[in-house]
């Protein structure tokens, strides 16, 4: 004879609350019941090693689920431990655990119903099947072998029925009929979906209308050594199918102080400002609890993507949980200093390797280092740079201490670099001919970078090519002196026309002999107004992106032989009004051509540039 009654709670409102809260979130239904039948198959996998159990050679353990679409129907069902008649009646119909009173007294309180986010501390895992079902059975036989069958109904109101049932198979089956908003789940194809996202590597079948389901290989949980580089990069690919291999991985195996255990991998970033992404899956004991990792895994760190499984973690963890939980704090430094250590490892053992996939990692490991001082302590080891070389040469690295130690006698404490190969090939290619290695920073992170590293480190100079005028670019033993034919010095002439092509007092206009003399004349301005000229262009738009320093030099070549023509007598010197226009308009050419190598013109500089250009062209042909 059936048994009814109602469910022990203080409140008759619990299950309408319960559905109402996760209408939203209603899919952590299935994870929370092939959770459940899942630990039903454990438990006796442990009873079975002491006890005899009905149906000893039932051993192949799995869930089925069961779409019965004629009966509008789901069911999900496990060859488990089972219940009998007490333990249905404690387990499912007592639900007067300690928090659901507190559960009610927080959704009546919460101001933001839809996004607090509160239903995950309060265990109501089984009940959240009251989502998308208006009628809910519990059908079980337990494992004991003089147990009788059982089954339980409930219409989603606080009355129950609980009566004799008529299973034959050990195990227990969640029967639920789908509520008129939740019809979608009678679609294999949804429930394979569900598969997929929640339980995919639970180490048993899942099977769907008698199909297998699940991927069942989380390798995260076997050990490193008995893992092959093409396996993680298959597991790789099976998480982010559209994704390029991987650059390299980073596995997590810990039992003590804490457990823990995952694979990070660091993508392939296709542009920087990918830096920003995250993409780190959260499991407890292979079954999937979040994406939101971002309490686990620091901002600075979302480039990277993978696992991360912590066994004691609650399934509906809160971000509170997450955010205050002290030993959650214990893990995300652990996985810092793992991330740092495997870059160090990668370095030290596979430096070819590891230079090879630099460029990729580099935007990445320099923002780290900004943003944690201790990821910046151990991760300092690995830091290199690409060097500028010639373009038939293979790449080549160099780091902090290798440099100074190559070039300490010849430069001091400078670090010499190009933010762009093209545009500062002049002074680069000066360099470079007397044996210095110039440093390639042309990443949109290098500027902050490098005032980051001399704040840490005092004798660090980053100094770009361009930035000055020093020994290494001019010929030390050169006389400067731009001669006439009746041997006067006609520089301060020169200056004096250039200073009236430009018309700008703000524009030093200097005379040197450059070791290159290909090089008419350059543009230089000083490392710290260079930089902040850059960062301001960086936070602007449009044409003042690109407006040059007020203040900066423009240095002449009295070795370059356009320079040599214009301090010729017969232009300088010339009574004609054209012959004194014609050379401004060589020396504003000149000027803006020094401009536009260094990347640095704005919109109408270029169209004055063009002017002058077609006007030098007309005179030349007239």
């Amino acid at each position: 004879m059936a048994t009814k009654g109602k469910l022990a709670v203080e409140t008759e409102n619990i299950l309408p609350i319960i559905k109402k809260w996760l209408y939203s979130q209603k899919e952590i239904f299935f994870r929370e019941l092939v959770s459940n039948a899942f630990d039903a198959i454990n438990k006796l996998k442990k009873i079975s090693f002491s006890e005899e159990i009905r149906d000893p050679d039932d051993t192949e353990y799995a869930v089925n689920i069961h779409i019965e679409r004629d009966k509008n129907q789901l069911v999900i069902e496990d060859n488990g431990i089972g219940m009998d008649f007490d333990e249905v009646s404690k387990y499912i119909s007592n639900i007067a655990f300690s928090g659901v009173n507190d559960f009610v007294k927080q959704y009546e309180e919460a101001k933001n119903k839809d996004q607090s986010g509160i239903i995950g501390n309060f265990g109501l895992g089984f009940y959240s099947s009251f989502m998308v079902a208006d009628e809910v059975q519990v059908e079980s036989l337990s494992w004991r072998k003089d147990a009788k069958p059982v089954i339980w109904k409930n219409n989603g109101s606080v009355d129950y029925e609980i009566d004799e049932g008529t299973r034959t198979k050990r195990g227990t089956a969640i029967r639920l009929s789908l509520n008129k908003d939740s019809s979608e789940y009678l679609d294999k194809t949804k429930i394979i979906e569900l598969v997929r996202r929640f339980v995919d590597f639970l180490p048993i079948p899942i099977l769907v209308d008698g199909a297998e389901a699940n991927r069942r290989d989380p390798i995260w949980a076997k050990p490193p050594s008995s893992l092959k580089k093409e396996e993680y990069t298959n597991f790789y690919k099976y998480l982010y199918p559209h994704q390029e291999d991987p650059l390299f991985h980073v596995h997590l195996n810990v039992d003590y102080p804490f457990k823990l255990q995952g694979v990070l991998f660091f993508p392939r970033l296709r542009h920087e400002m990918e830096l920003n992404r995250s993409n780190v899956k959260i499991y407890c004991k292979q079954v999937f609890v979040s994406d939101e990792a971002q309490e686990l895994i620091p901002q600075y760190l979302t480039i990277l993507q993978g696992v991360i499984d912590i066994p004691d973690l609650p399934l509906n963890v809160s971000r509170s949980y997450l955010q205050n939980e002290p030993q959650i704090k214990k893990i995300a430094k652990h996985i810092i200093k793992k991330v740092a250590d495997r870059l160090k490892e990668e370095y030290q053992k596979h430096r070819s390797h590891y230079e090879s996939i630099w460029p990729d990692i580099a935007p990445f490991v320099k923002y780290a280092m900004m943003n944690d001082d201790n990821f910046y302590e151990q991760a300092v080891p690995s830091l290199i740079f690409q060097v500028a070389t010639d373009g038939n040469k293979k790449a080549e690295f160099i780091n902090l201490d290798e440099y100074k130690s190559k070039h300490k006698d010849k430069i001091g404490d400078k670090i010499y670099y190009v933010s762009d190969e093209k545009s500062q090939a002049g002074p680069l290619n000066i360099l470079r001919s007397q044996g210095i290695s110039i440093l390639l920073l042309n990443a949109l992170i290098d500027n902050h970078f490098i005032q980051f590293l001399e704040t840490k480190e005092q004798d660090y100079k980053f100094t770009r090519v361009d930035s000055e005028i020093n020994e290494h670019l001019i010929e030390k033993n050169d006389d400067v002196k731009i001669l006439d034919a009746e041997g006067k010095d006609k520089k301060e002439e020169l200056i004096k026309l250039f200073k009236k092509a430009l018309g700008n007092d703000k524009i030093t206009i200097q005379v040197e002999s450059l070791k290159d003399e290909k090089i008419p004349a350059m543009i230089v301005l000083p490392e710290h107004m260079r930089r902040f000229q850059e960062m301001s262009a960086m936070m602007s738009e449009g044409a003042k992106a690109f407006e040059m320093a007020a203040e900066h030099s423009l240095i002449l070549n009295t070795k370059n032989s356009i320079i040599q023509s214009l301090s010729q007598p017969v232009l300088i010197e010339s009574s004609g009004q054209d012959k004194n226009t014609k050379q401004e308009l060589v020396a504003q050419q000149i000027y803006y051509l020094s401009r536009l190598a260094q990347g640095n013109i704005a919109r109408v500089d270029i169209e004055n540039t063009l002017n002058i250009s077609y006007e030098l062209l007309n005179r030349q042909i007239s």
